[in-house]
């Protein structure tokens, strides 16, 4: 081997290509890594209506590195732990700017109550964050908030050709499925089977709805969709208010 000078040149320009390799990259992490490539701007993309301008400026103190050095997986998280951000997607913009694009979370509902409650999106995602506005109150057993809002969207649409919507959609233990309308009505549905689906019987009471209770002069107070050829009302007695005794009727 040594006495090939071809051999011994052949060596001697790969030994020199690779520590010009390693001088270039040293070199270009030193650059990078320099003061030469600083951040000095961070613009916020999104309609943001709901996040805290505190809370913006907090996370924006977590933010550290130069321009090619910056973690953009860290900056996501940082955002994305702000009260009402769903996501965050960070990218650089040549020469010293990095661009957050935030997507807000859309209140559909408020999930439990008291303590334990929180707001729901249309994804069934749970998140913080606070809210005056009017939404409807959803509930049932761990794991099943996107169940849950999914039902609910359908039993909006169906009801909203009677003029009602749900107020309050409960999901049991057991799987039962019970309503609250915006008229005061409260409507057990019941749990969901092969031979009669839960849309089934809701649309069963809609089309019936105009020839029944719409044309009653007091408003029922409890419905009962578990039945298979009909339902049972239960409506408040005028004369004896006070006893909080109720007629029964089954249509």
């Amino acid at each position: 081997m040594w006495d090939s000078p071809r051999l011994l040149n052949a060596v001697a320009t790969g030994l020199l290509a690779v520590a010009f390799a390693l001088l270039a990259h040293a070199g270009s992490r030193l650059l990078f890594e320099s003061s030469a490539f600083p951040l000095r701007t961070i613009r916020l993309e999104g309609d943001l209506q709901h996040i805290a301008r505190s809370d913006v400026v907090r996370a924006l103190q977590g933010v550290s590195g130069a321009f090619f050095t910056v973690d953009l997986q860290a900056i996501s998280a940082l955002f994305e732990g702000i009260p009402w951000v769903r996501r965050a997607e960070v990218r650089r913009q040549w020469p010293d700017c990095l661009e957050v694009k935030i997507e807000e979370h859309v209140a559909l509902g408020r999930w439990g109550q008291g303590k334990e409650s929180r707001l729901v999106n249309p994804h069934g995602e749970l998140f913080s964050g606070r809210s005056d506005a009017v939404l409807p109150l959803l509930s049932g057993p761990t794991g099943t908030e996107g169940e849950v809002v999914r039902r609910y969207l359908s039993f909006r649409d169906v009801l909203a050709r009677i003029g009602l919507e749900p107020r309050q959609v409960a999901l049991s233990s057991r799987f039962a499925w019970q309503l609250k309308l915006s008229n005061g009505l409260t409507m057990q549905l019941g749990r969901d089977s092969e031979r009669d689906g839960l849309e089934d019987r809701l649309e069963k009471f809609v089309s019936t709805y105009p020839q029944t209770l719409g044309k009653m002069a007091r408003n029922a107070e409890y419905v009962d969709l578990r039945y298979p050829n009909g339902f049972a009302l239960r409506i408040p007695e005028s004369r004896k208010p006070e006893s909080g005794m109720a007629k029964q009727s089954r249509v």
